[in-house]
């Protein structure tokens, strides 16, 4: 009898639980960055961190789901892979509404640990996006994962430029830019996986 190993199935397993193995690590991670951003967001009055903060929600969701469907057919990690689109297009929506509305207050963010808590999210991020790299290519729900990961990284950079802007100019417009940019990011992001899922689910009908 051939030794499991050199079974096809038996290599998908292995992958399948690799898969999982990685995605339990990422979600604890953006669970615990979902509070550290909120919390920071709504303290230091960032739009930047607030819009972090909802994507942070949106990818533990979006890892919950993916763990879910590990094990379930390209129909349902298809169908899945649609429902993080849309968190994230809600997601990006929000931020969008916040952006307004402190336009309207004109506020002006708390720099010094807007700064600090970015550049712990983006070391967390990085941590995250090296370890989904890996599992990219493997299917269609590793792929939207690994591009909600790679968004993170950029909404860090950008949040970190911009404590560095208010603090140069002591004025809260970078921040409002900063969230205006990262949710225009974030619709960008949803409609590609929007688009990349619903043809999967075509082919696979």
């Amino acid at each position: 009898m051939a030794d499991c190993c050199e079974n096809k199935s038996c290599a998908i397993e292995a992958m399948k639980a690799k898969q999982s193995k990685t995605l339990k690590i990422v979600l604890f991670i953006n669970v615990f960055l979902f509070f550290l951003t909120a919390t920071y967001g709504l303290t230091t009055n960032s739009t930047g961190l607030l819009a972090e903060s909802l994507d942070d929600f949106g990818d533990a969701t979006t890892y919950a789901l993916s763990l879910f469907v590990v094990y379930k057919s390209d129909q349902m990690k298809a169908r899945v892979a649609f429902i993080k689109g849309c968190l994230i297009l809600f997601g990006a929506l929000f931020v969008l509404s916040q952006v307004i509305q402190h336009i309207i207050d004109n506020t002006v963010p708390i720099f010094e640990t807007m700064g600090v808590v970015a550049f712990i999210a983006l070391l967390l991020n990085l941590t995250c996006l090296l370890l989904l790299t890996k599992h990219r290519e493997q299917d269609i729900n590793m792929s939207s994962v690994w591009e909600c990961s790679r968004n993170d990284i950029l909404n860090n950079v950008s949040v970190i430029v911009a404590s560095i802007l208010v603090w140069l100019t002591n004025l809260g417009w970078a921040d409002i830019v900063v969230g205006l940019a990262l949710s225009l990011l974030l619709i960008k992001s949803s409609f590609k996986i929007l688009k990349m899922s619903y043809s999967q689910i075509r082919i696979n009908s």
